[in-house]
């Protein structure tokens, strides 16, 4: 039997000859954050068809059980005790009615509201993914990735559950409101009771939701702390491996697992309790609703079929109560998500507006010399120019300013309410603090992005173009490159832009074939999250044959080798030059097996480039390049090369 879809190993051609930005677009609303009650309006009015129709389904769910009591009075008043078997009859039949509507009414409502339910929770990971992939490196810089998680995640799920509660909550409150209009017919003093004993009890509710709303808050931002740690230690486990710390990052994890357990129980402790006092309030409703209905017929104003009419009802008014306090609690839920999501959701772009350049100019730009003022670094065009730093973090800030991404910092700092001494003052103030620093952060990060950024292209500065053009124009790959999962035609070619010929040349001037050797299936092998089936030599040439395949006018690599062995750095090194040749290149790295193939080579000291030239003339005549590439060797100084070649940068 042919197992379908069938495998397939060999490339796959992108569907037609359309370019990509022919491609069908998906389209995305833009969230209401200006705070979480705003932005939970905002998913409901999302889907409006779905949540009416569940509205909808609710109330007719809800409606047979609201008239069972009074179709059961009047079959009992007018044709049991007057013995009309006709009204009996018909009654009956009324019954009948009631309840096929009611059974077919419910499995459509259930069927209705769970697709509202995916709506909403996924609809919730489309956003995160389309934030993320909009403001790239600045998300983790307002966020921790245990709490993006979590927004995509739990949060999603509480959504999900407030759409849910909402068309639910609809359906009990017009069942409710219907009894009230019956039971006011029969008895206006019972009527008034069920009128007004229930906002009563609601009001009463609301008391016990502020504790439960800061329990939840407190094991909300425990748990992603721990998502933050889990992330981190599966990241880094081979290292984690090579210096032995598994034992004390597991006993990290540990401690915060407890932390997160002990704070679960509190706010389940706080949730149990509050449903406590739902059931015990509903209960006495029914007792007290009870005793006014016998007393009614003991004083003659109620028939025997009125009286079953309110026991009915006084059992199906637990229903609607318990409804609106587990209403109120899933609101309090919904709340709590809905302020972690607007953190997120609600980050804002810092990167002013530019009015696109033509493709004429992009392609002129594209072969114009490349300049950073900061450094005074100056890449002429179509050549292939190394950098050499002794401090790792002066070349991680050249390629961030060549690429035009903001410099790294520590970001805002997470919840902890254990630092805070956990009183109710002391995390309200280190809420407001960590708002502070957050709007900080974003009123700096948008004075850098809205001011010249001091990296020109063809003589024209970055910060005068859109961000997407930019992109396009220089790529960067540094060390934080990820490989994600899918097949590895995707992993080199996420764009599907190339033929099989042009991938196969990037896989092989990375020096990556024998990835393509280990991967069952070829083209389309499966490759892990992270690329967690391969070495991590293998990871950062395929990570390189991305970044060759993407075929940028300027590309600017961050130690494309430093993964690999000897042998295979050399490889790298010779067909690197013939791949890129003619187009802009830039790669930082001190390995001299890279440096030896090099148009040209700047010399990085404080940030400042003080010297360029050849590999073998910098080595020769300057004295800090030897000492960062060569480690101060003499032997490995070349005797034919004279002192004085090296030009000092003024």
């Amino acid at each position: 039997m042919r197992d379908f879809p069938p495998t397939v190993t060999a490339w796959t051609a992108p569907a037609g000859t359309a370019s990509s930005s022919d491609a069908p677009t998906t389209t995305i609303g833009v969230p209401d954050t200006r705070g979480p009650m705003r932005l939970l309006w905002w998913v409901l009015r999302q889907q409006p068809d779905l949540i009416l129709a569940a509205c909808l389904c609710s109330l007719l769910w809800m409606l047979p059980a609201a008239l069972t009591p009074w179709v059961l009075g009047r079959a009992l008043d007018e044709g049991v005790l007057a013995g009309d078997q006709e009204r009996l009859v018909l009654w009956l039949l009324v019954l009948l009615v009631v309840t096929l509507v009611g059974g077919a009414s419910g499995a459509f409502y259930h069927t209705v509201v769970v697709r509202s339910w995916l709506v909403a929770s996924y609809g919730q990971t489309f956003l995160v993914t389309h934030q993320g992939a909009r403001l790239g490196h600045v998300l983790p810089r307002r966020a921790a990735t245990g709490e993006v998680l979590s927004v995509n995640g739990s949060d999603g799920e509480q959504l999900g559950h407030f759409v849910e509660i909402v068309s639910r909550l609809v359906g009990n409150v017009v069942a409710y409101a219907l009894v009230a209009v019956i039971v006011l017919q029969v008895s206006v003093p019972l009527g008034l009771v069920v009128l007004l004993v229930a906002p009563l009890l609601v009001v009463v509710s609301s008391v016990l939701l502020r504790p439960l709303s800061a329990a939840q808050t407190r094991e909300r931002s425990r748990d992603s702390e721990l998502t933050s740690m889990a992330t981190d230690i599966v990241a880094g486990l081979r290292i984690l491996r090579g210096i032995g710390g598994e034992r004390t990052f597991g006993d990290n994890y540990a401690r915060q697992s407890q932390r997160v357990r002990h704070a679960g129980v509190r706010a389940g402790a706080w949730g149990a309790f509050v449903e406590a006092v739902g059931v015990l309030l509903s209960g006495l409703f029914v007792v007290a609703l009870m005793v006014l209905g016998v007393d009614r017929v003991r004083a003659g104003d109620l028939q025997v079929g009125e009286l079953v009419t309110f026991l009915g009802y006084a059992l199906f008014l637990v229903q609607p109560i318990r409804v609106v306090f587990e209403a109120a609690q899933q609101l309090t839920r919904s709340v709590v998500a809905a302020r972690r999501t607007v953190g997120v959701l609600g980050t804002p772009d810092p990167w002013p507006g530019r009015p696109p350049a033509s493709q004429e100019q992009l392609d002129r730009l594209g072969r114009g010399e490349l300049v950073d003022t900061a450094s005074g670094l100056r890449v002429r065009p179509g050549r292939l120019t190394m950098v050499v730093a002794a401090v790792p973090d002066d070349a991680a800030a050249l390629a961030d300013r060549l690429g035009r991404y903001l410099p790294a910092t520590d970001g805002v700092p997470e919840e902890d309410d254990e630092e805070t001494g956990g009183g109710r003052r002391a995390r309200t103030l280190a809420r407001r603090e960590r708002e502070v620093a957050r709007a900080d952060l974003e009123r700096s990060d948008e004075e850098l992005a809205q001011g010249p950024w001091g990296v020109t292209l063809g003589g024209v500065d970055l910060a005068e173009l859109p961000l997407e053009q930019v992109r396009r124009l220089v790529l960067v790959s540094d060390t934080g490159a990820q490989v994600f999962s899918g097949t590895l035609q995707e992993a080199v070619d996420p764009h599907a832009r190339l033929d099989h010929a042009a991938a196969e040349a990037a896989l092989r001037a990375a020096a990556a074939e024998d990835v393509y050797d280990v991967l069952p299936g070829g083209w389309q092998g499966r490759l892990d999250e992270r690329g967690r089936g391969l070495s991590g030599g293998q990871r950062q040439r395929l990570v390189l044959a991305r970044a060759l395949a993407a075929d940028a006018p300027v590309l600017v690599l961050v130690e494309p080798t430093s993964a690999v062995d000897a042998h295979t750095e050399a490889l790298v090194a010779g067909r690197l030059p013939d791949h890129r040749r003619g187009r802009t290149t830039v790669v930082v790295t001190a390995s001299p097996l890279l440096l030896h193939h090099a148009d040209e080579v700047a010399l990085l000291d404080h940030g400042r480039v003080v010297a360029t030239g050849t590999h073998e003339e910098l080595v020769a005549g300057h004295e800090g390049y030897r000492r960062t590439v060569l480690r101060g060797d003499p032997a490995d100084v070349p005797a034919t090369v004279p002192a004085a070649t090296p030009q000092e940068a003024p």
